[in-house]
């Protein structure tokens, strides 16, 4: 698919880190976006900065999701392609100082991480589904969602997280499947250790050592790699139904 005017986008959790970048790399190359985030500050810069539309989403409420679908819609047109980058991240064990894991805790990652991608993924494909082709293949969209090494290499303390992006990727294939007669590519990218919002707010040295396990290059990645794989596989019409790891070939150890 090639990305310009005639490929209205939204990027959720694009006020900041991999949804950000993302939003740039697609506004730079002319696709309207819509900002979708919980964070009107940050979502409204984000969108000034780039031309774009922001609207307030909450992606676990698919009333909120509908509604800001809409709106993107009615902003930019049907929407052909779709990055959802919005995820929390909790720290909390099976079993911790003889209190089972909260499933409250437990139930909000899921929410927004796992039923968040599908909420915002089903609905817009629902569009796309309805609207023309747009290239000699019959494409009408793409999906690309965003999972995590945590859901291969889940760390301690990980559970709920690594729970969550591990049915984003093993939503993936069923999700291309079905959307396949429309015409429609679902990917995931998988990401290791980002310089994220997340990870700022560790120590310096913490940050250091989990940038030191990547075999190469180690380093943290940066979210404009995150988002250069992203506009590629809007680009490349025969990546479909897979999970891609980006991740400097770190396999993440027990803690």
């Amino acid at each position: 698919m090639q990305i310009g005017v005639t490929t209205p986008a939204i990027v959720s959790g694009a006020g900041s880190g991999l949804g950000r970048a993302t939003a740039r790399g697609l506004a730079a190359r002319g696709a309207p976006v819509a900002v979708l985030d919980r964070d009107e500050a940050a979502g409204s810069a984000v969108a000034e900065e780039i031309g774009g539309v922001f609207l307030r989403c909450d992606v676990a409420d698919p009333a909120s999701v509908a509604d800001a679908v809409a709106a993107a819609v009615a902003a930019h047109g049907v929407p052909r392609i779709l990055v959802n980058c919005a995820g929390i991240a909790v720290g909390a064990k099976t079993v911790s100082r003889g209190e089972a894991h909260d499933p409250a805790l437990f139930g909000k990652v899921i929410a927004v991480n796992l039923i968040g991608t599908f909420n915002l993924s089903s609905q817009v494909a629902l569009l796309m589904s309805e609207a023309g082709p747009i290239s000699a293949d019959g494409e009408r969209g793409v999906i690309v969602s965003t999972a995590s090494v945590a859901a291969f290499d889940g760390q301690i303390g990980q559970i709920a997280y690594a729970a969550s992006k591990a049915a984003v990727a093993g939503m993936t294939l069923p999700m291309a499947r079905d959307l396949a007669k429309s015409g429609i590519r679902v990917m995931t990218i998988a990401p290791g250790i980002f310089e994220t919002p997340m990870m700022a707010g560790m120590p310096e040295e913490v940050q250091a050592s989990l940038a030191a396990a990547v075999p190469f290059p180690s380093r943290l990645g940066k979210a404009e790699e995150y988002a250069a794989l992203a506009l590629h596989i809007v680009e490349n019409a025969m990546l479909n139904g897979e999970t891609i790891r980006l991740d400097g070939a770190i396999r993440m150890q027990p803690k």
